[in-house]
């Protein structure tokens, strides 16, 4: 069974968490009319939490921009693993701690 949420709308009261069968709420409504059910986004829960794996493609797109912006953050995770990326990246990481944040 579904759960609902009711509005008293002569007193503004809001009933939560309503669990009963559709055809109950309707009966209530029906019955009560200064009753009326709020539609609200439904409560989805799954997933593993925050740390999800973008899909391939997504990936592709990620690994061109930080090839683009190899002193951005999103460059040592996503950006290019072979010798002259990761050595360009280094070079910059030296200068920027030698001079300070770098301007792009």
């Amino acid at each position: 069974m579904p759960i609902y949420t009711i509005e008293n709308t002569v007193t503004g009261e809001v009933a939560e968490d309503q669990y009963m069968s559709i055809a109950a709420m309707e009966a209530l409504i029906k019955d009560n009319p200064h009753l009326k059910q709020i539609i609200g986004a439904p409560a989805l829960i799954g997933g593993t939490g925050d740390r999800t794996r973008p899909p391939d493609g997504f990936k592709q797109v990620l690994s061109k921009i930080a090839d683009a912006n190899p002193t951005s953050g999103l460059a040592d995770t996503y950006g290019g693993k072979d010798h002259k990326s990761s050595a360009i990246r280094d070079s910059l990481k030296r200068v920027k701690k030698k001079l300070g944040p770098i301007v792009e």
